[in-house]
């Protein structure tokens, strides 16, 4: 299927988007486009600027996964975005629906009611479950007390690498 036309507009439009602020890049007096580069949004990429600019002129067919999640992120995609964009690609090559995996949602829901009941249940012990991205999604009472410097006050989740490698106090909790 020929989709080159609904692949530019849709490449042209997110990147036109997106302040090169928002990206960490300098904004400049001389911008002739509104938002980001090609350069940039290829730089961001990690993608040659060519390769990225064939993309921008409707050519995804072939694209991998991993380039379209680098797309994804430098051009600050929402998760339905992301979708659209898979499935530009598969239109674009034939691909099936299977053929390409889809990005997790970026949020993990609240803890499973039964987890939780688990993770209560263990009163003798320090339980906590984090997930891929070692973010703590469920503790106990022990657990919450032991962790208390990296919970904190709330607010953000808490992350045990986040913790680990930029919190101060996590010299005290890690003692060498």
């Amino acid at each position: 299927m020929d989709n080159r036309a609904e692949v530019r507009e849709f490449l042209m439009t997110r990147r036109a988007r997106v302040a090169p602020e928002a990206a960490g890049l300098p904004a400049g007096s001389n911008r002739r486009v509104q938002g980001l580069r090609r350069s940039e949004v290829a730089a961001l990429a990690g993608v040659s600027v060519e390769y990225y600019a064939k993309l921008e002129r409707g050519a995804l067919g072939g694209a991998s996964a991993a380039v379209l999640d680098a797309l994804s992120r430098a051009l600050r995609l929402d998760d339905a975005e992301h979708a659209h964009l898979l499935d530009l690609a598969r239109a674009a090559d034939g691909v099936p629906s299977s053929g390409r995996g889809r990005r997790r949602a970026t949020r993990a829901g609240a803890p499973r009611p039964g987890l939780q009941w688990t993770l209560d249940a263990m009163r003798d012990a320090v339980a906590v479950v984090r997930d891929q991205r070692q973010d703590m999604i469920a503790a106990n009472a022990l657990g919450r007390a032991f962790y208390s410097p990296l919970i904190g006050q709330g607010g953000r989740t808490p992350n045990i690498a986040r913790f680990l490698f930029l919190d101060p106090a996590a010299h005290d909790f890690y003692p060498d």
